[in-house]
C-alpha cells in the first residue's frame, strides 16, 4: 500500500479519505494516470472487447457463472458490491473506485480479481463515461459563464455519489482558462446516502489545499433525496433562481440509467422551471444494447437500458432538446438544453 501511495504522490495525485477511513486517490481526468483515450479507433476496440467478453460469458451456464461470481465476491470488493443480494444499484464509493484504473488501485480495492476487473474493457468504459461527463459539464459551465458573467454557478448533481464528474469539470475549467473561475461555484449533491458526498467534500478540501484548485471558490453540500419525490429539488431550484444563480445539472450513472420514465420526466420538468431552472442538464443513458445481454449482475441491478433513442422522447416531453451525445460503448453521455 505504501509503495503505491508514494508513487501516486510523486506523480502529483491528491488523496482523500472516505467516511470509512479509506485513503483513495482523486481522479483527475486531465492527469496522465487517469486520462482515457477517446477517439473512434479506441471506441471500436473497446466495443470489440466488450462483445468478446459477453460471448465468453454466454458460453457459460448461468448457474456456473453465478457460482463463480459468489466465489469471487469472497475476496473482491468490486464483485461483492455488484452481487450484494439486497442492492439494486452500485454504491458511490465502489463505483468511484472502479474508475481508478488498475495502476491506481489501493486497499481494499487492490486484490488480484479487482485489478483484473479494473483493467477490463467494462471498467475502461466506466472511466470514459465520467471523463465525457466532466467534459460536457465543463463546456456547459463555460457557456453559462459567457451568458451570465459574474453570477454564482450551481451544479445540481442527482444521485451523484462523490460528484467527481462535477469536480473534474471544475478541474478542466481551471486549466482551460486559469483565473476565469472568479465567481463562486456550489455543488449540491442530491443523493440517498451521505457517504459519497462526504468523500467529495474531502476531495475538494485536498484539491484546494495546495492542489490544482487552490484559490478556487468551490464548495459542496449534501441533501438527502429520493428522485421519486421532487420537493427537495423544487425548493433548491427556487432558492437558486431567487438569488440570481445559474444552474446546470448532472447525473452520472444515476437518474437517466436507473430512474423510471415518470421520475425522469418529473425531475426534468422541475429543472426546466419555465426557463428559470437549469440552463443545461448532463447525464449518462444506458445503451439499449444491454437489454439484449442479461448476465446475473445486470439482471439484479435495476438499470433501464432505454438507449438514446428511448431517452430523447422523455427529454422532449419535459421541454428539453438533446444537443450533444458522446458514445462510451455501454452508455451515451447526453447534454440537454431547455427548448424554450
Amino acid at each position: 500500500m505504501t509503495a503505491r501511495l508514494d508513487e501516486l504522490r510523486r506523480d502529483g495525485v491528491a488523496l482523500a479519505e472516505t467516511a470509512e477511513g479509506l485513503l483513495l486517490p482523486l481522479i483527475d481526468v486531465g492527469h496522465p494516470r487517469f486520462t482515457v483515450c477517446d477517439d473512434e479507433a479506441t471506441l471500436r476496440r473497446l466495443r470489440r472487447e466488450v462483445e468478446a467478453d459477453e460471448r465468453r460469458h454466454d458460453l457459460l451456464p448461468r448457474f456456473l457463472l453465478a457460482w463463480m461470481l459468489r466465489r469471487a465476491a469472497r475476496t473482491s470488493r468490486f464483485v461483492r458490491a455488484m452481487t450484494e443480494p439486497q442492492s439494486t444499484y452500485l454504491d458511490g464509493i465502489s463505483t468511484y473506485a472502479m474508475k481508478l484504473g488498475a495502476a491506481n488501485l489501493v486497499p481494499p480495492f487492490d486484490g488480484e480479481i479487482d485489478e483484473r476487473f479494473a483493467a477490463s474493457p467494462r471498467a475502461t468504459v466506466l472511466r470514459l463515461r465520467m471523463q465525457q461527463m466532466a467534459g460536457l459539464l465543463a463546456d456547459a459551465a463555460q457557456r453559462q459563464e459567457r451568458l451570465a458573467p459574474g453570477r454564482p454557478l450551481h451544479v445540481i448533481n442527482i444521485a451523484g455519489g462523490p460528484a467527481m464528474d462535477a469536480i473534474n469539470a471544475v478541474l478542466l475549467l481551471s486549466r482551460r482558462t486559469p483565473g476565469a473561475l472568479g465567481g463562486a461555484i456550489k455543488i449540491h449533491v442530491l443523493d440517498r446516502e451521505e457517504s459519497g458526498a462526504a468523500f467529495g467534500q474531502a476531495a475538494l478540501a485536498a484539491l484546494q489545499s495546495g492542489g490544482p484548485l487552490t484559490g478556487v471558490a468551490v464548495g459542496m453540500r449534501w441533501l438527502p433525496y429520493d428522485w421519486n419525490e421532487t420537493a427537495v429539488l423544487e425548493r433548491l431550484v427556487g432558492e437558486i433562481a431567487a438569488e440570481g444563480g445559474v444552474i446546470i445539472a448532472a447525473s452520472e450513472g444515476g437518474l437517466f440509467e436507473y430512474g423510471s420514465d415518470a421520475a425522469i420526466l418529473n425531475n426534468l420538468r422541475v429543472l426546466a422551471s419555465r426557463g428559470r431552472g437549469a440552463g443545461a442538464v448532463v447525464g449518462s443513458v444506458t445503451s439499449a444494447h444491454l437489454a439484449r445481454r442479461r448476465n446475473p449482475i445486470q439482471s439484479r441491478l435495476a438499470v433501464v437500458p432505454r438507449g438514446v433513442e428511448g431517452f430523447v422522447p422523455l427529454a422532449v416531453r419535459a421541454g428539453f432538446t438533446v444537443t450533444r451525445s458522446h458514445d462510451a460503448v455501454l452508455s451515451h453521455q447526453v447534454e440537454l438544453t431547455w427548448a424554450g
